[in-house]
């Protein structure tokens, strides 16, 4: 079983969000505590420990770190603003 953080960024980004969408995002997220790697989810090209997983037209932006057993969430924004 993995610790799952939010940063600060992330919060900031699930207050924005609606509650419908909010929701689905909640259910990926703690899900990301069982299963860090879940079916469907992607190494960020160009980094060591950063993944993505889509939830319908968002992503979660996450990190792994295997030796502590922590999933830290990064981002969770609309597809095309995920990266910047």
């Amino acid at each position: 079983m993995f610790e799952v953080y939010l940063e600060r960024a992330a919060e900031r980004d699930l207050k924005r969000l609606p509650v419908d969408i909010y929701q689905k995002i909640i259910l990926q997220i703690k899900m990301l505590a069982m299963d860090p790697k879940p079916r469907g989810c992607r190494k960020i090209k160009r980094s060591r420990n950063d993944w993505r997983i889509r939830v319908g037209t968002y992503r979660i932006v996450y990190e792994i770190d295997e030796e502590k057993s922590e999933v830290k969430i990064m981002r969770v924004r609309y597809r095309a603003e995920a990266y910047r």
